[in-house]
């Protein structure tokens, strides 16, 4: 299938699982569709599974847009705990269009739970309370990694009952649109088939005698040990001073047991400047998520805490962060205290899932499940910024049941081709403006044209020092914090800094129609108490605020960050 076609599904309001390998222009795609949307003011929620792909399209993890969080089950308890939390509740019912990128990293059981909470909230037993819903991914990535065994009708979405429920249309995607990814193109393709030619196979054979060498590019590997060793090694080898962090820990043994296991920061963190670096937690309110990359610069000098530059070129001060566990009166039964890092010369190919690489070194030598190694080379953008060090049979194997599903989409694809094709001229457009229309949107050309002059004039100008005082007037026009963001073109994360900002400027300003509810309230005041009580320099930032990171950290991440912040405005 094509793009245009697919974008004509899109705009017909369907379900729909938009798929195809690496590089036929799905972001591109439901970035034209979002683009689309705002134009008709659709309320939209972009997500993703991941903190690392929601980056990639804009917006946040589905986890936290839904209050599903952590749960992988959803009960009339959980639904009254996600209740509890209005700006979540507002979110899901005002929104008309939900988007999930990279849902293969979704298992059949959260898919299950996110449908039961829009149900719910929403009022409706459509699935996904009747919002339209965009599934985009490929499921020859590998799927979410889990401490218990899944089955594969809980491991993969596309098993989940939901699936069947939401009557998806599929938009396999075809066309290649990068640029020097012939060869490697076409031997994804033939690995995707499971018929990889005696062609294919001399290529690999000779890239596996090639001298050439990428001696700065990111390495690849399938085990842990692989990883570890050859981080110890790049280590040793660099020559500036040696720093060792050491973790903090409280707790009853047992407990803090399983949370050591369940944490990847080390207890002694040793690093020196110009370390590569990884991530191992989101921390959205400083921009980085688990698995950002990034590369040590310096120490601070007040702290003695890395200096990252992130890849992306923001620079981030890595302080320790806190994991916990509490239990249901969320009284912590232990804690883990440690710089959220890990070195990164090397990296795991499941840590490697939703990169974009310009060269890498990989050894697939162990790879010990299907799917690996086609992940692993689907990171690169081309052949030649390819170092192979090893290779075994396992490494161009797929999943039987990923590659019987994706035999059937691409049928499926064909079906929705189809479809789409019935309807031609007047009859597509009438589709597309119902749509808007149950959607609340407008199809007035006039406001259509006024619309994507503001969208473009806010991407093309820089931001211009009066953004507080167009939040301020909107404030005091009464207009919600949801809104205010659409209105604005902004995340939500963002006018509620601009709330801190405008309550700074101004602390008799009245800002009580955007008070959470009462016991997230009470959860976040009752933090913040404890946290003054410790009388803790570190707790504090530069305006004399607890910061979010503490009190996100003490909660067990069970309100979101957006929500603390208008907690701490309103807490006592």
């Amino acid at each position: 299938m094509d793009q245009e076609t697919a974008l004509s599904i899109l705009k017909a309001g369907q379900n729909i699982y938009l798929t195809g390998s690496a590089g036929t222009g799905k972001t591109y795609l439901l970035n034209q569709y979002i683009e689309y949307l705002r134009q008709r003011e659709v309320p939209v929620a972009i997500t993703a599974s991941t903190g690392i792909a929601a980056t990639h399209i804009g917006g946040q993890t589905i986890h936290s847009w839904s209050g599903i969080g952590i749960r992988e089950h959803i009960g009339p308890k959980e639904l009254e705990q996600i209740g509890n939390n209005r700006q979540t509740v507002s979110r899901i019912r005002n929104t008309h269009v939900l988007i999930i990128d990279e849902v293969s990293m979704l298992s059949g059981k959260v898919l299950m739970g996110i449908n039961a909470i829009m149900k719910h909230f929403r009022n409706s037993q459509e699935a996904f309370g009747g919002a339209q819903v965009i599934f985009s991914g490929d499921f020859y990535q590998l799927p979410p990694v889990s401490k218990e065994a899944m089955s594969n009708r809980e491991k993969f979405a596309f098993m989940a009952p939901v699936w069947v429920e939401a009557k998806l249309k599929i938009c396999y995607l075809t066309q290649q649109f990068r640029q020097g990814r012939d060869t490697l193109s076409f031997i994804l393709s033939e690995i995707r088939s499971q018929d990889v030619s005696d062609d294919s196979l001399e290529r690999i054979r000779e890239k596996l005698e090639e001298d050439e060498k990428h001696d700065d590019a990111i390495k690849l590997y399938t085990h842990n040990a692989d990883v570890d060793q050859m981080n110890s090694k790049k280590l040793k080898e660099n020559t500036y001073p040696l720093r060792t962090f050491y973790a903090e820990t409280k707790g009853k043994t047992n407990i803090l047991e399983g949370l050591k296991s369940s944490v990847l920061a080390s207890p002694a963190l040793e690093l020196k400047k110009e370390a590569r670096v990884m991530f191992v937690k989101n921390n959205p309110e400083k921009g980085f998520f688990n698995g950002s990359l990034g590369t040590v610069v310096s120490f601070d000098d007040n702290e003695n805490f890395p200096i990252v530059e992130l890849d992306e070129g923001k620079k981030v001060i890595a302080k320790p962060e806190e994991w916990t566990v509490t239990d249901e009166k969320e009284t912590i039964l232990a804690s883990y205290k440690q710089i959220p890092l890990r070195l990164a010369w090397a990296i795991t190919v499941h840590k490697s899932q939703g990169m974009t690489l310009d060269a890498a070194e990989m050894d697939l030598s162990k790879t010990f499940e299907a799917g690996q190694g086609y992940v692993a080379l689907s990171r690169l953008k081309s052949w030649e910024g390819l170092n192979l060090t090893g290779i075994n049979r396992v490494s161009l194997m797929l999943d039987p049941l990923a590659v019987k599903a994706d035999k059937r989409f691409q049928e499926l694809s064909e079906e929705s081709e189809d479809w789409i094709n019935i309807h031609q001229g007047k009859d597509l457009t009438n589709l597309f403006e119902k749509f808007i229309v149950r959607c609340g949107g407008t199809n007035d050309p006039v406001i259509i044209e006024g619309n994507k002059e503001r969208i473009q004039e806010y991407y093309e100008k820089p931001k211009k020092a009066s953004t507080y005082q167009k939040t301020l007037e909107m404030v005091k026009a009464g207009k919600g914090l949801d809104e205010i963001a659409f209105d604005r073109d902004l995340g939500l994360g963002t006018i509620v800094n601009h709330l801190e900002e405008l309550k700074k400027q101004d602390p008799d300003l009245d800002l009580s129609k955007y008070e959470p509810d009462r016991k997230s309230l009470e959860k976040v005041s009752k933090v913040i108490a404890r946290l003054k009580a410790q009388a803790n320099e570190e707790f504090y930032d530069k305006d004399g605020n607890i910061k979010l990171g503490f009190i996100h950290g003490a909660l067990n991440g069970q309100v979101d960050y957006e929500t603390i912040r208008l907690a701490r405005l309103f807490a006592d």
